[in-house]
């Protein structure tokens, strides 16, 4: 098995503006950056972005992200032992990018390489 770190968790919103003030005063967070659909805060190693939310995406659903060395050997392996690629891997934003789903369901990514 390789070694896997989570490298950022997605809070899908309503209203971005509502949200990056609830995180900001209720959790005392620091605003990295801010787009009218992404947004970013200052969390350590692990990135808490928000999204405004779609109907794939409602508000209040989450996704989360890992980073791993190999995303093209860690889909072959999870294909294997049944789990679904539902994007195979492809460069995205400076990194190799690959989403999947879990046991329950629930959609996650894989990205290897960029900074």
């Amino acid at each position: 098995m390789v070694p896997t770190t989570l490298s950022y968790a997605v809070r899908f919103v309503a209203n971005m503006d509502e949200a990056i003030r609830f995180h900001e005063q209720q959790l005392g967070l620091k605003l990295r950056f801010r787009t009218a659909e992404w947004s970013e805060f200052e969390t350590g190693t692990t990135t808490l972005a928000l999204h405004l939310a779609s109907k794939a995406n409602p508000p209040g659903t989450s996704h989360v992200g890992f980073r791993i060395p190999d995303v093209d050997a860690f889909c072959r392996q999870a294909m294997h032992h049944g789990c679904m690629v539902v994007k195979q891997p492809a460069e995205m934003h400076g990194m190799r990018i690959a989403r999947l789903v879990d046991p329950d369901g629930g959609e996650f990514t894989v990205s290897s390489g960029g900074a």
